[in-house]
């Protein structure tokens, strides 16, 4: 499996962060081609003090060209599009492949 997480510093207005992405972003990234499963989360929290992020979502895929084909994708294109449109600057997108432990 591959995931692609996505995270998120704190916006200005939370409430409007989270009306836009349940009701505007979300929908258009569960149409994204190849996608397994998705979560996310606005409980983010630290071990110790203040987390640096506000919201947290991963996306699930079977491989890494699975990711890559549906990031390049024109569903994929309109999801990326969509961020500037509710995140503060500073978005921290990364992705690898799992690895399960014993």
């Amino acid at each position: 499996m591959h995931k692609l997480v996505v995270l998120y510093p704190p916006p200005p207005d939370p409430e409007a962060f989270r009306t836009y992405y349940t009701e505007t972003h979300l929908p258009l990234a569960a149409k994204l081609p190849n996608l397994r499963a998705y979560r996310y989360s606005f409980n983010v929290a630290a071990p110790a003090g203040d987390s640096p992020y506000f919201c947290i979502f991963e996306a699930d895929y079977d491989d890494a060209a699975a990711m890559g084909e549906s990031m390049g994708s024109e569903q994929g294109q309109a999801v990326g599009a969509d961020v500037p449109n509710y995140a503060p600057p500073g978005v921290v997108m990364i992705h690898y492949e799992v690895t399960e432990g014993a």
